[in-house]
């Protein structure tokens, strides 16, 4: 069942996503040479739980850290350890906070230092894949029209859209209904209604949009090897245009 949430929890749903927004961004601000990807999942736990909030990964379904950090090939969920950061790597971050009852989630693809030309476009078209996408996050369209929009924009660049995972409802529980694919038909799923939240996460692939997951159950490759960019953010649904509950406050 899809949640609409109320004016009330929506105030607490801003708060947890501002929350997460900071976090996602002192993450990138840490991602540079030298630097390993478990230093800056230290550094995000400690800035969540300083704001009175938890990490919303750390220990669900057994996940053993409080950010993803996914480098390279590496879709998503890597989990941070000792490797350092080297310069070219691309680093996705992924993040939740759960704060006062209501989670934020959020996503983004840092380069470590100087990238190369095919990295760095990816990193943009990953991202705004997701702008295209939410074009279509309002009133009266249904969710595929979303997914439909992000595969359209990323194919275009002979790119792979991730299929194996999609977007989700967020509120009082980090997964909630709807499910949010990244690809599909338009005109399916159900029709958007104002108070409802969701992630909206375009996972591309800059070759084939296979993955597989490595033997810890969490790490998600590139099936061909492959770059990979992660891009998301937590959007309310209003009578208007969508609403970035997690706004990067880039523009």
């Amino acid at each position: 069942m899809i949640s609409i949430k109320s004016p009330r929890e929506i105030e607490k749903m801003r708060a947890a996503g501002r929350l997460t927004a900071q976090a996602r961004a002192l993450a990138g601000s840490l991602v540079r040479p030298g630097v390993t990807t478990l230093e800056i999942d230290r550094e995000v736990r400690k800035f969540i739980e300083s704001h009175g909030a938890k990490p919303s990964f750390l220990g669900y379904g057994g996940y053993p850290a409080s950010v993803c950090a996914s480098v390279n090939e590496v879709v998503i969920h890597g989990i941070p350890n000792h490797r350092k950061l080297e310069e070219g790597d691309i680093v996705s971050i992924d993040v939740g906070a759960y704060l006062d009852g209501f989670h934020g989630d959020c996503a983004a693809t840092f380069p470590c230092g100087e990238v190369s030309d095919e990295a760095r476009k990816l990193i943009e078209v990953t991202r705004q894949s997701f702008f295209e996408g939410i074009k279509f996050a309002r009133v009266g369209q249904r969710v595929s029209d979303v997914g439909h929009a992000v595969q359209q924009y990323v194919e275009s660049f002979g790119y792979g859209v991730v299929r194996d995972f999609v977007g989700h409802g967020v509120g009082s529980k980090m997964h909630e209904a709807p499910e949010v694919p990244n690809y599909g038909a338009a005109g399916h799923g159900a029709r958007f209604q104002p108070g409802m939240v969701i992630a909206v996460e375009p996972m591309v692939c800059a070759g084939d949009w296979h993955v597989r997951v490595l033997g810890d159950r969490w790490t998600t490759v590139s099936a061909d090897g492959s770059l990979t960019a992660h891009y998301e953010n937590t959007i309310l649904i209003t009578d208007g245009e969508p609403e970035i509950l997690t706004d990067p406050g880039e523009g």
